[in-house]
């Protein structure tokens, strides 16, 4: 099959339109993988969420969800996934509670490129385990996209089931491939996805790994993920969420001195991030409301454990990247 976009294909702008995209996909989906049964990393983000709903209305059981939640996720990630396709879509779901063996294997490891490496091999081999347990799966699903095909060639290669053994023998089914992340989006709303899931920031394959700096320790690592749910709850009350195209925190691994309850702390630093981009080779920074930034840092400093600081990142792309790692 051809892995160009049909010239014939007319831009998913409307509801309309990708109801038709949907009954297009859903009656291929039906000839491609008949009464058999396929396999889907279901991860809660954009790409896999509308590959799951897609697939669950043309197979329905016959979709074998796996969502592995390696203790990387944004707060409420993990509970999303299962109330939405679980309990809202009757999803065939299976879900792995991997924390510990992810963060186990993390242990001591600083350096970013090491850190990205165990994340990726390890949620392989969890994937794996779980592919083998199940009986009668012929088909991998994939949140493949146009871009993806673009950049990394016909098998979206930074997808980690990607690196699946060859022994598994599974055909693709990828019913997003010719769609840009625009059309993605369209797609997900006529299928009924919440908006919070559709419309979902960018959020790297590693999580809060990469925004976790440095070594992961278990209670940075919910620090990270509790400065990120404030911070993401005050975009969204003050008319920032859907505008600023992406925002997260970050905490590095060193710690500063400050006070608390009229006494001295020693305690770690939250640096905010929030930019802007269309294309992610360039960013420029949100100019937050210095009130806005002055309530966030006053509910971080209170509510986040382990934390006497709040910074803001000023630097677009170049010279700083959109990631700290």
């Amino acid at each position: 099959m051809s892995n160009v976009r049909p010239e014939s294909m007319e831009r998913i702008t409307t509801e309309a339109l990708a109801q038709a995209f949907i009954a297009e996909q859903v009656a291929a989906v039906k000839a491609q993988v008949g009464d058999k049964k396929v396999l889907l990393a279901l991860s809660g983000g954009v790409d896999s969420s509308v590959v799951a709903a897609l697939l669950i209305k043309a197979i329905g059981k016959n979709l074998v969800c796996v969502h592995v939640n390696h203790g990387l996720l944004r707060k409420g990630e993990p509970e999303q996934v299962i109330e939405v396709f679980r309990n809202q879509m009757d999803a065939n779901l299976v879900y792995v509670d991997a924390v510990d063996r992810f963060l186990d294997k993390l242990a001591g490891v600083a350096e970013p490129e090491k850190k990205r490496k165990i994340i990726g091999a390890e949620f392989i081999r969890v994937f794996e385990e779980e592919a083998r347990k199940q009986d009668g799966i012929e088909f991998l699903a994939q949140g493949t996209i146009y871009p993806d095909i673009l950049e990394s060639g016909p098998v979206k290669a930074h997808h980690n089931v990607g690196g699946l053994p060859e022994d598994l023998k599974f055909e693709l089914v990828e019913p997003l491939k010719f769609l840009f992340k625009d059309e993605v989006r369209v797609v997900g709303k006529a299928l009924g996805l919440p908006d919070n899931m559709v419309f979902r920031q960018p959020f790297p394959g590693p999580g809060l790994g990469v925004r976790c700096l440095g070594a992961i320790t278990r209670d940075r690592l919910e620090a990270v993920r509790e400065s990120d749910a404030i911070l993401r709850e005050e975009f969204a009350k003050n008319g920032l969420e859907g505008k600023v195209w992406q925002y997260f925190t970050v905490i590095p691994d060193f710690k500063s001195v400050g006070v608390k309850d009229g006494k001295r702390s020693f305690e770690w630093p939250v640096i905010l991030r929030a930019v802007n981009t269309k294309d992610a080779m360039t960013a420029t920074v949100e100019d937050v409301p210095f009130a806005l930034l002055q309530h966030i840092t006053a509910r971080i400093t209170a509510e986040v454990k382990g934390v006497n600081r709040v910074l803001f990142d000023l630097t677009p792309k170049p010279t700083g990247t959109i990631e700290w790692e």
